[in-house]
């Protein structure tokens, strides 16, 4: 898989989304690969970031004949809107979407980055995912805080998505998930330290989850880090495989 990975990273002209464009106000790009696909992932971007910032694992989850979905958060890129407690709404649209094109009984994963990775947590059992893989996973009181203080940046209904955070406890959410969980998290994050990933891992139930902590590194080594991307893969395709 590290291999596949890396031969995609070299590749002169790699892939290109097979669809792009707006859906209930979001701008999403969507990957599939050219056989039928054996599940799908949505992709949540972090804080300030995009959707194109993770073409790269969408490439590699399509070697892996998984299908993926990224889109922009309201509040960034091409999408519609400040962010506000839609949030979940927007994933499981996008989800419908992933489905609608791929296959309606596509099982589906979720893997989001810092405040991607929160939402994906709570997004999971929303649109009835079967494996979370979570980056350097943001905590709520850390996102409420960069909300009032206008340090995230990105454009924010701030009374909305506030009243949503607080209405959400990410540690009893995980608590309740039995679906598979993968936290990974750097020794070396200076913006979500590693000790929230740490006591999330306390809570996880299901016997296939993990938490998987790398030595240095920094908030965003993770995301792109090849090996760490074939990881997850092979997480999400254990996870997703029929019974």
């Amino acid at each position: 898989m590290i291999a596949r990975v890396r031969r995609l990273v070299r590749t002169v002209n790699p892939p290109r989304p097979a669809r792009a464009g707006r859906h209930e106000g979001l701008a999403y790009s969507l990957w599939s690969p050219s056989e039928t696909p054996r599940g799908g992932v949505v992709i949540l971007h972090g804080a300030g970031s995009c959707k194109e910032s993770h073409h790269d694992y969408a490439r590699v989850l399509i070697a892996a004949s998984l299908a993926a979905i990224t889109f922009d958060q309201r509040g960034h890129g091409e999408s519609d809107g400040p962010m506000n407690d839609r949030v979940l709404e927007d994933v499981h649209a996008m989800t419908r979407l992933l489905r609608d094109t791929c296959g309606t009984g596509l099982p589906i994963a979720l893997r989001g980055s810092s405040m991607g990775g929160h939402f994906a947590i709570l997004a999971a059992p929303v649109v009835g995912a079967r494996a979370i893989v979570a980056i350097c996973p943001a905590s709520g009181e850390g996102l409420r805080r960069g909300l009032r203080a206008g340090t995230l940046r990105f454009d924010a209904d701030v009374p909305s998505l506030d009243g949503f955070l607080a209405a959400h406890d990410l540690h009893a959410e995980v608590e309740a998930l039995e679906i598979p969980i993968l936290l990974l998290h750097a020794a070396g994050d200076e913006q979500v330290p590693v000790e929230h990933s740490r006591e999330l891992s306390k809570r996880l139930r299901s016997p296939a989850s993990r938490l998987i902590v790398l030595p240095g590194g920094h908030h965003r080594s993770i995301q792109h880090d090849a090996e760490m991307q074939a990881v997850s893969v092979r997480f999400i395709e254990r996870a997703l495989a029929p019974a």
